[in-house]
């Protein structure tokens, strides 16, 4: 597995990484055994980062990933993340500075370590300057319990301002051929101020794997429980316009031998090499199938060929009001 540096700082990770969110909310019911075998395939196949969360099935998903770096805290890099609260009550928002070490301590209780590498702030309190809840994080890495800081989905004014109170190395956004909207603000920020790009969702919610149809989304809507309910991407004719952008795709990997998912890897990949994406999937089978992405060098004629017919206005739906959806401060 290639390696690429998140930030100035140090932070070493596999060029690709493994977004736990998947095995425990999102796309249907899961299976822990499974889980737990995807996992270790991903630690075996040479994938060092391993992305969690606090919030992803309200403190399953980092039990889950405690489970499986048991024994193998060596070879991973930890990344997790408050700030999403779910509750009885729905979901809610917490940056304040006075809660931050509570959330991190009951997070390593859960992946059962006495420190994390990467600490993202999962989304910002609207309520609290940025500045005041990353000082609280930096306070966690003089201490040891964390190695280095990231946020995740803010605009470059914010990841500037984070900056001031310490040093950021990473910042995580939604970022594919899907959704490309960071590259106006947050990629050329990130890159002037010397900070790593985590795209999750790098293969469009499952879209750009090739493997949907319209025949999942009977009568134009997600399936309950589905992570993507609610997302204008994928329902009624934004969903049939999306799928047509994607049968191109899907010819275009067949034409280099790659599968839909690969292609859409590696042509990220291919926008800087301070760009680790953190795709995650349920089957062990896929994993490797993400991790050979790692290795193509995508031809410019390809690379061409995608921007054209994968471009933003070949695209329908806006993911923003889905994204902002459900989301309040604590109390």
């Amino acid at each position: 597995m290639k390696t690429r540096t998140l930030g100035t700082t140090g932070l070493e990770v596999s060029a690709i990484g493994f977004g736990c969110m998947g095995l425990s909310q999102g796309y249907g019911p899961a299976d822990d055994a499974e889980s737990l075998a995807t996992l270790h395939r991903a630690i075996d196949l040479g994938i060092t980062l391993l992305d969690t969360a606090m919030s992803y099935g309200a403190g399953h998903n980092e039990e889950l990933v405690g489970r499986a770096i048991a024994g193998r805290r060596d070879r991973v890099v930890l990344a997790t993340k408050f700030g999403i609260v779910r509750g009885p009550d729905g979901v809610s928002l917490d940056g304040r500075p006075e809660h931050v070490r509570g959330h991190l301590e009951a997070s390593l209780r859960r992946l059962g370590v006495d420190y994390v590498d990467l600490y993202y702030l999962h989304r910002v309190d609207p309520e609290v300057p940025v500045e005041d809840t990353v000082g609280a994080m930096a306070e966690l890495v003089a201490e040891g319990k964390v190695r280095f800081l990231g946020l995740s989905e803010v605009d470059g004014k914010t990841l500037e301002r984070a900056g001031t109170a310490h040093p950021i190395s990473a910042v995580q956004s939604e970022w594919s051929l899907l959704w490309r909207e960071i590259e106006d603000d947050v990629v050329p920020a990130a890159r002037r101020l010397g900070v790593g790009l985590v795209p999750y969702s790098p293969l469009g919610r499952g879209l750009l794997t090739g493997t949907l149809t319209s025949q999942q989304f009977a009568g134009g809507s997600v399936p309950a429980g589905d992570f993507r309910a609610g997302d204008p991407r994928f329902e009624g004719e934004h969903l049939r316009q999306n799928l047509a952008v994607v049968d191109v795709i899907r010819q275009i990997a067949t034409d280099n031998g790659l599968a839909p998912g690969q292609l859409a890897l590696a042509w990220l990949l291919a926008q800087g090499a301070d760009v680790v994406p953190v795709p995650g999937t349920r089957r062990a089978a896929r994993v490797a199938d993400n991790v050979a992405a790692a290795e193509l060098e995508l031809p410019a004629g390809v690379r061409e060929r995608l921007d054209t017919v994968a471009a933003r206005s070949a695209w329908a739906g806006d993911r923003r009001s889905f994204a902002a959806h459900g989301t309040t401060r604590s109390g």
